[in-house]
């Protein structure tokens, strides 16, 4: 008898302890990650030359190689750099030319979205497009050699997409400001999704 509420007693506690164990599996919060000065400071330095060797990396931020090393492939896992590439100067290429063009579509239907969307993606002249708020639905930053290069685009594909309605263009006269480095918080900054964060940070 007593063997038996013995064994009773043991398969309650043991459920009652595993239920509960998972229950604070599933309510337990991912630690937020967050990037330290030395992280801002790689990130800063790559965002300028990205073709900078890793010793000359470590110098810039004080570290040694190594742990320089493991901190930017840690960086790269949690996927903060996209890709390296390669900036060309446009003038001397003979793209002088750069327009922002509104488009407007008949519909803001999904499918129409995601027809106009598609035959963009296909256009090199296309550097950027943003779905907008406001009166346009679509703002596009155009780069072309010439004013026929420009009105060969607007005819032959703009245009030639359907359900387009409206398209509205402006020209740049200067360029003032370009950027492609994002601007960091030099003393840090907490990831807002660090449920893939590595371990291998130094």
């Amino acid at each position: 008898m007593h063997l038996f509420w013995l064994e009773f007693w043991f398969r309650v506690t043991y459920k009652f302890l595993k239920n509960r164990h998972f229950r604070n599996v599933c309510t337990m919060s991912a630690p937020s990650r967050r990037l330290d000065r030395i992280d801002i400071g790689i990130l800063n330095q790559l965002q300028q030359n990205a073709r900078i060797t890793n010793a000359e990396l470590a110098r810039a931020v004080n570290l040694s190689p190594t742990p320089c090393f493991n901190r930017v492939r840690a960086l790269e896992k949690l996927g903060l750099i996209k890709q390296q590439v390669t900036l060309l100067d446009p003038q001397p290429l003979g793209l002088r030319i750069n327009v922002f063009i509104q488009v407007s579509l008949e519909k803001q239907a999904e499918d129409a979205l995601r027809r106009f969307e598609e035959a963009i993606d296909k256009r090199p002249e296309v550097m950027e497009c943003y779905l907008m708020s406001g009166d346009a639905d679509y703002l596009l930053r155009v780069v072309v050699p010439s004013m026929k290069s420009l009105e060969r685009f607007i005819l032959d594909q703009l245009t030639t997409i359907p359900g387009v309605s409206n398209i509205r263009s402006s020209f740049a006269l200067k360029q003032v400001r370009y950027r492609t480095a994002l601007p960091l918080p030099a003393d840090g900054l907490t990831l807002a999704d660090a449920d893939d964060a590595p371990q291998e940070w130094v």
